[in-house]
């Protein structure tokens, strides 16, 4: 089972998962868990190969619904029902494949540095790492790829923080990971084509170029979306505008919880 830690709110009845991304762990969400623990019950989780799951990975490739069906195994373990799902980067495409297996499972859905379409650029990128992987350490490749998605001083941060959990990856395990980009296209076509009836905010950089203008497209299509843009932050807005983040999840969760009195702003 993965690595996985509970916080428990002495009142409050909703719980919140944090779903990292690819490359990254728990740790992602340090400036999120003092205020959500303040309003929720917790679960923090890292993915199977990453953090303290790093022991956790299968000799073989795997699928999105593979890696989704772990995070549901924990919340039964845990006796989690039903919850709101936080997630950052790769780790908001985890979240819709786990609503696409059972929806009953997820109150609202909050996707920051959503992916929800590979343009040009990113294309190309997904195709040159796939090109080089063979020949030189991942860790290059990703360092490469962090600078290419957040390459402004002010990304430095969370850019960092990207790296050094990397770091952290066998070799093998971040092949496995990688091989799931040959997967994404279609999903993510099928992802913008079936909007599912679960109130989803995204929360964007306005510095985040490879993926903001495909969210604002999508947001325009679905009735269930709500888009908040945070200024001056790139890909990992989480970190980079933290208090915004923050602020903006926490009322939209507020929004659908059982005990709803927070209106939320479109």
């Amino acid at each position: 089972m993965l690595y996985h830690k509970v916080y428990k709110h002495p009142e409050a009845k909703d719980w919140v998962v944090l779903i990292h991304g690819a490359g990254g762990s728990s740790s992602i969400w340090f400036r999120q868990l003092r205020d959500y623990v303040a309003h929720f019950n917790v679960l923090l989780l890292d993915l199977r190969g990453h953090g303290k799951s790093k022991d956790i990975f299968a000799h073989r490739n795997y699928s999105f619904t593979d890696v989704s069906r772990d995070v549901l195994e924990v919340m039964k373990h845990v006796g989690v029902e039903k919850a709101h799902f936080v997630g950052i980067s790769l780790g908001t495409l985890i979240i819709r494949t786990i609503a696409e297996i059972d929806q009953s499972k997820i109150q609202t859905m909050v996707l920051g540095g959503a992916i929800t379409r590979l343009n040009i650029r990113s294309r190309f990128l997904v195709w040159l790492a796939d090109v080089v992987k063979p020949f030189v350490p991942f860790i290059w490749i990703y360092t490469i790829c962090a600078y290419i998605l957040m390459p402004r001083a002010r990304n430095r941060e969370s850019r960092n923080l990207f790296i050094e959990d990397a770091k952290k990856l066998r070799q093998s395990e971040f092949l496995r990971w990688f091989t799931l980009t040959a997967s994404i296209n279609p999903l993510l076509r099928y992802f913008r084509e079936k909007e599912l009836p679960i109130p989803t905010l995204y929360l964007m950089g306005d510095e985040d170029y490879m993926f903001l203008p495909q969210v604002k497209n999508l947001v325009k299509q679905h009735k269930n979306a709500f888009l908040k843009v945070l200024k001056n932050c790139g890909h990992v807005c989480n970190v980079e505008q933290p208090e915004l983040f923050n602020r903006y999840s926490i009322e939209f969760m507020q929004r659908y919880s059982a005990n709803a009195s927070v209106a939320f702003s479109s």
